[in-house]
């Protein structure tokens, strides 16, 4: 599907890490933009939806996707307020608490969205997709893509500091859900979500929202695959462990380049074989276990080469 576009719609963070006390690392970061980043450094065609402030930390987050490959003509830049911030407390096991520091504007995403199509990919998830200021905008262009036939992954990725603002946004969850081809949440999103920790009770939940693929991780623990046919699943190599923040993000972005790679649309995921379905997971694992190994929230750029090449 050589005219297939990936759309990533997200919000864009500025990170800075922090370890026994003292800043480690700062890059632009966001959970869409991070496999945005993979799957520009994979020369796909990949567009960021999103939105920063016209400061230092904006510029940077621009220059930084201009390099990457990053389509920004759907980058809302906004002066009334801040680019986002978050700090990133490393603990003993390389696992990570945020603090998320927010100056918005009253004005969200004035942008012209763009017109996804059948053979479109689209990567959405977060707080952005269930925050009750730019509700609207998302939702109707997820809903557009999910009318047009384009291929949907839903990855919840809620956070603690969000927890107490769930029960009045489930709503938007179980909608952004119902939309969604592939939920691929981790193991800790579902069980603050959904006060669920069996997988076979949160396929139950999501399943009866209407979407039939549901993928589990759980750190270095399996990966689980449950769909309407199949309930399996793959190992999680070892690996030299520097920084869990941006493992999910990785994985989703290979699970999309393995997509795109496959030229697989919506309409394929149905018939699906179990081989197709492993070769999938094993992509996600490997984008993921990498990105472990350091510091950075994506793929490296050496790591991007080899596949390209």
């Amino acid at each position: 599907m050589s005219n297939s576009q990936i759309f990533t719609i997200g919000e864009t963070i500025f990170d800075i890490l922090i370890k026994n006390g003292q800043p480690v690392a700062g890059r632009p970061g966001g959970a869409m933009l991070n496999s945005a980043v993979s799957l520009g450094r994979l020369r796909l065609p990949v567009s960021l939806i999103s939105e920063v402030g016209l400061d230092h930390a904006g510029n940077e987050v621009c220059k930084f996707l201009g390099e990457n490959g990053i389509g920004c003509k759907y980058l809302y830049r906004y002066s009334n307020g801040k680019t986002a911030i978050s700090l990133a407390f490393l603990d003993e096991n390389e696992e990570a608490q945020y603090d998320f520091y927010k100056i918005y504007p009253d004005k969200r995403l004035a942008i012209k969205f763009p017109a996804p199509g059948k053979n479109d990919f689209l990567l959405f998830g977060s707080f952005f997709a269930i925050a009750p200021e730019i509700r609207s905008k998302v939702s109707a262009f997820v809903n557009a893509a999910c009318q047009k036939g384009s291929l949907i992954v839903y990855d919840p990725n809620i956070r603690n500091p969000h927890a107490h603002e769930l029960d009045k946004l489930m709503l938007y969850i179980d909608e952004n859900i119902s939309m969604a081809d592939i939920v691929r949440g981790s193991m800790d999103d579902f069980k603050l979500i959904f006060q669920l920790t069996d997988p076979e009770k949160i396929y139950e939940r999501i399943s009866a929202l209407g979407c039939k693929n549901l993928i589990c991780t759980d750190a270095s623990q399996p990966v689980r695959l449950m769909t309407d046919k199949f309930n399996i699943e793959v190992p999680v190599p070892e690996t030299h462990l520097l920084s869990t923040v941006g493992a999910g993000d990785s994985f989703n972005a290979g699970l999309l380049y393995g997509l795109f790679k496959m030229n697989l649309a919506r309409q394929d995921l149905s018939s699906l074989k179990l081989h197709e379905w492993e070769t999938l997971l094993e992509i996600g694992i490997t984008f993921g276990t990498t990105v472990c190994e350091s510091y950075d929230n994506y793929i490296s750029r050496e790591f991007a080469a080899k596949l390209h090449n």
